[in-house]
């Protein structure tokens, strides 16, 4: 019986101790208005509201060197720092060659592509992508957008990893001296020399 007593005098004792914490917390009203603040929105995302899109230009002009090996040279109107991949891929094999590369004032280039014993007849794909917009230094980001979201134009798409907008650019052309029966526009590059 005394232990009952106990226990009964242990949890009167616990109970007015859990009620005398609570008169220490802030009212509920305070608990709000400290949240409130927390809840409006940044300065920064009304700042990139007011950002005009930007329509992505892009262009290349692909020449072959003396050795049989492609330079790739391109204008753009996206800000200077830009980064750029540039794939050339063989349209029968599939093999391709790539660089990274930069916009600067306007223009960009990379090569020479291809192997050491140059590139061989046939049908090329060459295409430029614009990085996304989270990997592109701070000054990029501010145009495009950190997810590239002010990019557009009919360059523009989402990218294949959820992670915002990105631009591709790309054109086919045939190296060799005789043209290819083709429906395609393309560019014929036959080698220097001949």
């Amino acid at each position: 019986m005394g232990n009952i007593i106990n226990r009964a005098g242990v949890l009167i004792v616990s109970a007015a101790l859990l009620a005398g914490c609570g008169e220490t917390e802030p009212p509920a009203s305070d608990t709000v208005a400290t949240a409130q603040p927390e809840q409006a929105p940044p300065e920064s995302s009304a700042v990139e509201e007011d950002v005009a899109p930007l329509i992505v230009e892009l262009s290349t002009h692909v020449s072959l060197r003396t050795d049989r090996r492609l330079m790739v040279e391109g204008e753009s109107n996206l800000p200077d720092g830009t980064q750029v991949r540039i794939i050339v891929e063989r349209e029968i094999s599939r093999v391709r060659w790539q660089a990274r590369t930069q916009v600067e004032g306007g223009l960009f280039s990379a090569g020479p592509f291809g192997s050491g014993s140059g590139l061989p007849d046939g049908g090329y794909d060459v295409r430029v992508d614009v990085s996304e917009g989270s990997v592109q230094p701070v000054a990029v980001q501010a145009i495009i957008g950190h997810n590239g979201q002010h990019l557009a134009g009919e360059l523009v798409s989402q990218s294949r990893h959820g992670l915002g907008q990105v631009a591709t650019y790309s054109r086919r052309f045939l190296v060799g001296s005789e043209p290819r029966r083709t429906r395609d526009q393309v560019e014929v590059l036959e080698s220097p020399g001949r």
